[in-house]
């Protein structure tokens, strides 16, 4: 039986569609998680044709279950995670019982963004950084970098904005640093250059030690306590000039990592005429971002990516070429929520591809402090960039989260 194993999930979003990409392909799914909730809910997951409770950060652990299924008769065609922090683990396990084409050690190094910083710290486009390491004076560390304020603070481990902090005097720089070090412990700090001007994602994968640029899509950033994205733009068209060099700086990148087989996707930040990578991660980004691609484009990112980690060619042709406009839903106050009203009116919007809301009745929502706390997106296209935008926000009026205050 032809299997794939899926090293964690989330509920929805580019993960779970990667699950139902491979089902769709004629795999038998597995996925290895650590949320027992799964198990609770496995009437839920169709797509999962086996689950496995795991202690999902235990390398032997995970390679007794793989060597037990093998022992079932499975034949494990390949390992994919698409959840941070589980890419290159997946990477590592695939070398081990099924080797192809993709290697784990730039996956490795795109995930610490400690080793990202240092890889990079030649190219044109690495901001200014400083590492902290805990075994230093911070009081000392402080003092020699406090000239370069505004400084982000944040650890090498987080992902979704959650431990991504601004620092614009010594005092929140200080107040960052010790917030880090008491979360994470004995686990470095990094610090980067504030950067302004406009921020984009960069979808690509690499097939062969060649990359293609899937989709650029445009990000508008909250800062509410944290940076938050809640709009994402897939450009339907780009200048020739702004692509090409786009293009040159990605390859520039990935040839750093000696990427020869993978998938990434990377946040960069265009300040006075030049770019700046803010991020890099070894896998599609999360939440909406495939059912944007495929909106804009009806390219399947996931089930690309999972033919490339095969060691087939991925298809990026496009069957369309369309704006799509993502916007994230976010509330201002906490409470308990009681129900979400408009979602039938706010889907019958011509142009509205798709209304998601996340959270259920019941659950305690929040002002957002991490990616996790938007909770829901409406999607739009259009062959009109500021029109897809226009349609999304009008629809947006007809949705209502209700909420219960809590004392």
């Amino acid at each position: 039986m032809k299997t794939i194993v899926f090293i964690e999930t989330n509920k929805s979003g580019s993960s779970r569609e990667a699950i139902q990409a491979a089902e769709r392909l004629g795999f038998f799914t597995v996925l290895l998680t650590n949320k027992r909730r799964f198990i609770d809910q496995r009437t839920e997951f169709p797509d999962v044709h086996q689950m496995i409770l795991v202690e999902i950060f235990d390398y032997d652990q995970l390679s007794e279950k793989i060597i037990k299924l093998i022992k079932q008769g499975k034949q494990i065609k390949g390992i994919l995670s698409f959840v941070d922090p589980f890419v290159h683990v997946a990477a590592s396990l695939s070398e081990e019982f099924c080797p192809g084409v993709v290697s784990s050690i730039p996956i490795q190094k795109m995930e610490d963004k400690v080793l990202t910083r240092e890889l990079l710290k030649d190219l044109s486009m690495s901001p200014r950084y400083a590492i902290y390491t805990p075994n230093h004076s911070l009081e000392g560390f402080i003092n020699k970098i406090n000239r370069f304020l505004p400084l982000i603070v944040k650890s090498p481990l987080s992902t979704g904005s959650k431990d991504v902090l601004l620092a614009n005097d010594e005092y929140q720089l200080k107040r960052s640093m010790q917030y880090l070090l008491r979360k994470y412990e004995k686990e470095p700090i990094l610090l980067e250059e504030y950067l302004t001007g406009p921020q984009y994602l960069i979808e690509a994968l690499v097939h062969n030690g060649e990359v293609h640029i899937v989709a650029i899509i445009e990000q508008e950033i909250t800062f509410f306590q944290r940076f938050i994205v809640t709009g994402y733009c897939l450009l339907a068209d780009t200048d020739r000039d702004f692509y090409n060099k786009i293009y040159e700086k990605v390859s520039s990148i990935l040839q750093a990592f000696e990427m020869k087989n993978g998938a990434c996707h990377l946040e960069m930040r265009l300040v006075q005429g030049e770019w700046k990578l803010i991020e890099i991660n070894p896998r599609i980004s999360g939440g909406a971002m495939n059912q944007i691609i495929e909106t804009a484009f009806g390219i399947n990112l996931v089930e690309e990516t999972i033919q490339l980690f095969l060691g087939n060619k991925p298809c990026l042709i496009k069957k369309q070429n369309k704006y799509a406009y993502a916007h994230y839903l976010t509330i201002n106050s906490k409470g308990k929520l009681l129900k979400v009203t408009g979602k039938n009116r706010c889907s019958q919007y011509p142009g509205v591809e798709k209304v998601y809301i996340k959270p259920r009745k019941g659950q305690i929502l929040r002002p957002p402090l991490s990616m996790g706390d938007r909770y829901g997106y409406i999607l739009a296209s259009s062959d009109d960039k500021e029109e897809a935008k226009r349609i999304v926000m009008k629809a947006k009026r007809e949705l209502r989260f209700h909420l219960e205050a809590l004392e």
